[in-house]
Formats: structure tokens, C-alpha cells, sequence
């Protein structure tokens, strides 16, 4: 009897320290790149003030036009959505790990691929009205804001935009951009990691008594395998996260209205407007700069706090 409780215990142990490493390492990983994402908002969705500038420029310019603490424009609410969605995300591949590894076996790489892709799945399910919100506040130029915080942006978007419908505005790009780019960066990473471990562990490992392998990746090869997996993903799934910006933030301005009908409607204005790439792939450029160190910082330091957490046992369901 004792064995039995104790796997449920375990788990349950298991989770609640996943969460946390989860929320921890989205937290770090998007504060790292905070001003490269408002750049990015700002580039996606065309904004006047800025659309005519580069990435470097761009910045200058917020800093000059508005202030420093500017380029962290909506961080606030980016970190009241990160740690949720990265808790969930996180521990989500996690669970579903194990359980596509007992349908699949352990060595599938289906199941690695619909784990990431259920975990992000999960997150965004759960977290995509912070995500509305934190777009319409990083879009807001200083001088001209429609929302004074997050309250006051959920509650105006309910009242007048339809209610959830409001909140879930652009919900479909984001989960068709988002199964491609979850299952592909968590099963990069993964792979990346099994390939400096069987191959160049001398340069890339170093051993640890605690990790059920024996070897564990040093930090400066987590983030060099974060990074490319990270973009590997990016390069896949960015216009439905073009897409998704373009809808969230339609109602901004009676001009972007036309972008809020739907998911498909809004890529083929898209790419009738602007095209390929200065339509769906616009700020890309800016996303590669973006996404390689924010994956690699957060894949990182998820790995660190299942390290410092003990967590190298995994879940037994």
C-alpha cells in the first residue's frame, strides 16, 4: 500500500516543482527579449509611427520618441501571461511525454513531436486572452493610448469587441501557427540535446550524479541548442503568428478593421497587400534576432530548474 500512495505523492510533487520551473524560465526567457517583441508588434501590424524603420532603428526611435522603459511597453502583462503559459506548457510536455511514450514507445519520434505540440496546444487554450491584451498594450504609442492597463484592456475588450469572442480574436492562427512551432522546438531541442550527448559529450556535457543519463548538457550547449530549435520552428510556423497579430490588434484603428474578419480572410489580404515577404513573413528578420535567444534562455533555464528542483526522475503515471 505504502508504494502505491507514494507514485501519486510523487507526481503530484512532480508538477507543483515543474510549474514552477516552467513559469521561471518563461518569465526570464521573455523579459530577455522584451524590446525586440514590442519592435516586432509594432512591425507585424504596420504601425504608422514606425513601419517605415529597420530593427536597430526602430528601437532608437522608441527611445526617442517615447522613453527606454518604452520598449517594455506590455512586458507587464506578458509576464502576468508567460508564467501561466509556460508553467502549463512546460509540464503539459511533460505528462504527455509520458503518455505518448507508453502508446508510442519510448524511442517514437511522433511521440516527441505530439507532446510539444499538445503542450502548446494546452498553454495557448489556456493563456490566449493575456496574449490579446499584451498585443494591444505594446501597439499603444505614449500619447495615444486606448487602454490605461490590463483591467482596463480585458474589461473594454469584453464589453465592446463581443466578449470572449474579443479576448479569443485571432485564436485560430495562433493554434495552427502554434502546433508546428511547439512540437518542432520541443522536439529539436530534445534531439539536439541526444545528439551533443551521443556524440561530442566531451565538448558539450558534463557529468552529474543526480541525472538518470549520468551526463548533463553545460549551459552554453543548452543555449546553443535551444536556439537553433527555436528557430527551426520559427521559420515554419511565422505567418500564422503574423496572421494572429493582424487579427488581434484589428480593431485598433478603423483602418485594420478589414483584418478582423477571419484567419483566412486575413492571410489572403495579407498576401494580396504586402505579399510574402513583407506581408507574411514581415519582421522576420527582427523574430529570428528574438526567437533564437528567447528559446535558448528558456529551454535553458527550464533545464536548470529541473536541476536545482530535482526533477531528473520524471513522471511515473
Amino acid at each position: 500500500m505504502t508504494a502505491v500512495a507514494a507514485t501519486p505523492n510523487r507526481n503530484g510533487e512532480f508538477i507543483a516543482k515543474s510549474l514552477v520551473a516552467g513559469g521561471v524560465a518563461g518569465m526570464c526567457s521573455k523579459t530577455a527579449v522584451a524590446p525586440l517583441d514590442r519592435i516586432k508588434i509594432l512591425f507585424q501590424a504596420h504601425n504608422s509611427h514606425y513601419s517605415h524603420l529597420g530593427v536597430f532603428s526602430g528601437i532608437r526611435a522608441v527611445v526617442s520618441k517615447e522613453s527606454l522603459i518604452a520598449l517594455y511597453k506590455g512586458n507587464g502583462a506578458q509576464m502576468v501571461r508567460v508564467f501561466p503559459y509556460a508553467a502549463t506548457q512546460f509540464t503539459a510536455f511533460e505528462v504527455y511525454s509520458q503518455i505518448f511514450k507508453d502508446l508510442m514507445g519510448t524511442h517514437s519520434h511522433a511521440a516527441k513531436l505530439l507532446a510539444g505540440s499538445s503542450a502548446g496546444a494546452t498553454a495557448v487554450l489556456l493563456t490566449y486572452p493575456l496574449d490579446t491584451i499584451r498585443a494591444r498594450l505594446a501597439f499603444q504609442i505614449t500619447g495615444g493610448e486606448m487602454y490605461t492597463g490590463i483591467v482596463h484592456a480585458a474589461t473594454s475588450i469584453f464589453k465592446e469587441e463581443g466578449g470572449l469572442k474579443g479576448l479569443y480574436r485571432g485564436f485560430v492562427p495562433t493554434l495552427c501557427g502554434m502546433i508546428p512551432y511547439a512540437g518542432l522546438s520541443f522536439y529539436c531541442f530534445e534531439m539536439f540535446k541526444m545528439l551533443c550527448m551521443k556524440y561530442i559529450p566531451d565538448w558539450t556535457c558534463a557529468s552529474s550524479s543526480r541525472n538518470t543519463g549520468g551526463l548533463v548538457l553545460l549551459v552554453p550547449a543548452k543555449l546553443v541548442c535551444g536556439g537553433l530549435a527555436g528557430a527551426f520552428a520559427q521559420s515554419l510556423s511565422y505567418p500564422m503568428d503574423v496572421t494572429r497579430r493582424r487579427m488581434q490588434l484589428a480593431m485598433m484603428t478603423p483602418e485594420t478593421h478589414k483584418f478582423g474578419l477571419g484567419m483566412v480572410q486575413t492571410l489572403a489580404l495579407i498576401y494580396k497587400e504586402h505579399g510574402v515577404l513583407k506581408g507574411l513573413y514581415r519582421g522576420m528578420s527582427i523574430n529570428y534576432l528574438r526567437a533564437m535567444p528567447m528559446v535558448a534562455v528558456s529551454f535553458s533555464t527550464y533545464e536548470l530548474m529541473k536541476q536545482a528542483l530535482q526533477l531528473d526522475t520524471g513522471l511515473k503515471l
